[in-house]
C-alpha cells in the first residue's frame, strides 16, 4: 500500500510517495499489507511465575487465533508517578525472565529501555527495544537503540505533534537501522487526561514504518489517583476499533489476569479473559480494512 507524506506546514496536503519498510521479527512480518499484529502483556514483570503464566496464556490464544503476536513486559518502570511505586525486578533478573519466556513460548519479546547503558544487554535477549514516550526526544538513547540492530519501537511523546516524530525517526535512522516501529499512545489534553487524534496515525504512517495504536495507555489518566495514574478501560474496545478502522498496522494492549491487583497500570489494563473476544473482533476488522485498501489501490 502506498502512503503519502503530509507536509508539516500544511497537514491537508500530500507531497511525496514513500516505500513501506516492513519489519521482520523471526517468522513475523509487520507493516502495511500485512495482517494486523498484536503487542500484549502486563505493564511490568511482577514476578517470574506471573510473567510466564501471562505469556503462556497470551501466546496460546494468539496461536489459536493465528495472530501475529509479540509479548511485552518491562523489567523496570523508571517513570512511575511515585517514588514508592513498584518498578520491576531490574535488568539482570528481568532479562533472565524474558529470555525464558522467549525460549519456552516461542514469541518475540518487547521491553522498555530507559538508559543507553542497558541497550546492549536488552538487545541480546529481546527482539524489540521500546523507547518510552517520555524519552522520545532522548538522542543518546535513540541512537544507542539504533546501533543495537534490534527493532526499535518509538512511542510518541504525549507532548509531541505527530509530524515531530520524524526527528526521533531520523535519530534511529542515522545509525543505519531502519527497523523502526511508531506507536501512538495519546496526547496530553489538559491535566490528567489524554486524547488520540486519529489524523496523527496517517501522519506517522507517512515514513513507511509500521504504526501501532497503544489503546490502553491512550486511556490512561496520568496522576489522576494521586500517587498513581487512573484509566478508562471501558473505552478500550471503542478506541481499538477506531484505530484499526483508521488503518494502524498493530495494536498494543496491556493485559492482566487481575487488573485490580496489578502492580503497575492496572487502572487501564484489560482483563485477560477479555483478550480473546476483542482480538477476534479486531482481527476481523483488520482483514476487512486490508481488503478495502487493496481494492482501492
Amino acid at each position: 500500500m502506498v502512503r503519502r507524506l503530509p507536509l508539516a506546514s500544511d497537514s491537508c496536503l500530500f507531497a511525496c510517495v514513500l516505500v513501506p519498510h516492513p519489519i521482520h521479527l523471526g517468522k513475523l512480518t509487520l507493516g502495511p499489507d500485512q495482517p494486523l499484529f498484536f503487542i500484549a502483556g502486563p505493564c511490568v514483570i511482577e514476578n517470574e511465575s506471573h510473567a510466564l503464566r501471562m505469556a503462556r496464556r497470551l501466546s496460546h490464544m494468539a496461536r489459536i487465533l493465528r495472530l501475529p503476536y509479540i509479548f511485552k513486559a518491562s523489567y523496570d518502570k523508571a517513570n512511575r508517578t511515585s517514588v514508592k511505586s513498584f518498578r520491576g525486578p531490574g535488568l539482570e533478573c528481568g532479562l533472565r525472565i524474558l529470555e525464558r519466556i522467549k525460549r519456552e513460548c516461542g514469541v518475540p519479546i518487547l521491553t522498555d529501555v530507559h538508559q543507553p547503558a542497558d541497550v546492549a544487554a536488552v538487545a541480546a535477549v529481546c527482539d524489540v527495544i521500546q523507547i518510552p514516550a517520555f524519552l522520545s526526544r532522548q538522542t543518546d538513547l535513540l541512537v544507542e537503540a539504533g546501533k543495537s540492530g534490534a527493532a526499535v519501537n518509538i512511542k510518541k511523546g504525549q507532548f509531541l505533534s505527530p509530524w515531530d516524530v520524524r526527528h526521533a525517526v531520523e535519530k534511529v535512522e542515522s545509525t543505519g537501522n531502519h527497523r523502526i516501529l511508531l506507536t501512538e499512545r495519546g496526547t496530553s489534553f489538559g491535566y490528567s487526561n489524554l486524547v488520540v487524534d486519529m489524523r496523527g496515525l496517517q501522519v506517522m504512517a507517512a515514513w513507511g514504518y509500521p504504526v501501532i495504536l497503544d489503546v490502553t495507555h491512550s486511556l490512561q489518566l496520568p496522576g489522576a489517583e494521586g500517587t498513581r495514574s487512573g484509566g478508562q478501560p471501558e473505552f478500550v474496545g471503542t478506541l481499538a476499533r477506531a484505530g484499526v478502522a483508521a488503518g494502524v498496522d498493530g495494536v498494543f494492549m496491556e493485559v492482566h489476569d487481575n487488573p485490580a491487583r496489578a502492580l503497575s497500570d492496572g487502572a487501564n489494563a484489560i482483563p485477560l479473559r477479555n483478550f480473546d473476544r476483542l482480538a477476534r473482533e479486531l482481527r476481523t476488522l483488520g482483514r476487512f480494512m486490508r481488503k478495502m485498501e487493496s481494492s482501492a489501490s
